[in-house]
């Protein structure tokens, strides 16, 4: 019989998107409030699946990027970066992670602000979901000696282990947009599908929740061909599971195209835990 239409149609609905814009509002409110150098410029933006509408019932945390764009690091040597005339900062990252993080203390109750690994974390109130901020710097990744030639995206590192992390949200979002326009606009629900499924899953078949993560769950969907995404829900669903039992996987790269989906950083995905996701979707397929 395989999963209902009906089933397939209400989990490729959108969560509420609302609570996220007013949480974002008020992140911003509290970074302006604050007095802060002259000279810095920075940018907040919403990441992630409610930037990205991919978004679910049950989804709360906001990602946020508060990204600084007065200082930016590179892929370029000393030597590449005196060729070009680029010059050390005296306000760096780290300082203005530090402002950001006096910011949210000093505007909201101290008791709600958490420092964690990657992301500062922002307790849930009245009209405002939970969130993660992560402060971040524009990263410039430069592709030749020309001081325009370069693939923008951001960098930070991490409380715990100080390891730098690079990514490309802006380009996430754009790619996401274009996929979507591709398929009918069918990608993005059909993102919001394979998510509630695998929820389902975690309650089914008691899988870790750490076994398909939602940005890497987005990012192996975005590697479909555009024309799997045809038909009603049953069929995309069918199709997709079917190409992919027999895509090469160590091909893919994230929604960014800028890196590989798969490997063994902590930012990645293992092929063993996609290939275990992927055979219980066939299982859930033949036992509904």
């Amino acid at each position: 019989m395989g999963i209902p239409e009906s089933q397939l149609e209400n989990w490729s609905h959108q969560g509420a998107v609302t609570t996220a814009k007013t949480t974002h509002e008020s992140i911003r409110n509290a970074l302006n409030s604050y007095e802060r150098p002259n000279g810095v410029g920075f940018e907040v933006y919403l990441q992630g699946s409610y930037k990205n509408d991919t978004n679910i019932r049950g989804d709360m945390d906001v990602d946020l990027a508060v990204q600084i764009n007065s200082t930016f690091y590179s892929n370029l040597s000393e030597e590449q970066k005196r060729y070009l005339g680029l010059l050390p900062a005296s306000y760096r990252w780290n300082d203005f992670k530090s402002d950001v993080l006096s910011a949210l203390k000093d505007y909201y109750d101290l008791l709600t602000i958490t420092e964690g690994n990657k992301s500062i974390k922002v307790e849930t109130s009245s009209g405002r979901l939970p969130a993660d901020v992560v402060v971040c710097a524009q990263y410039r990744r430069y592709r030749s000696l020309n001081i325009h030639d370069y693939v923008e995206g951001v960098t930070f590192w991490t409380k715990n282990e100080n390891r730098q992390i690079i990514n490309y949200p802006k380009i996430h979002y754009d790619n996401g947009v274009s996929k979507h326009q591709k398929t009918n606009n069918q990608y993005k629900s059909t993102v919001r599908v394979f998510k509630n499924i695998r929820n389902y899953l975690e309650e089914i078949y008691q899988i870790s929740d750490s076994l398909a993560p939602s940005y890497l769950l987005e990012c192996l969907l975005y590697n479909v061909p555009d024309d799997k995404f045809s038909g009603n829900y049953r069929d995309v669903f069918c199709n997709i599971l079917n190409w992919l039992n027999k895509a090469n996987l160590e091909a893919f790269v994230c929604q960014n195209e800028q890196l590989k989906l798969f490997g063994n950083t902590p930012e990645q995905w293992l092929i063993y835990n996609a290939e275990i996701f992927m055979q219980k979707l066939i299982k859930l397929l033949n036992d509904w």
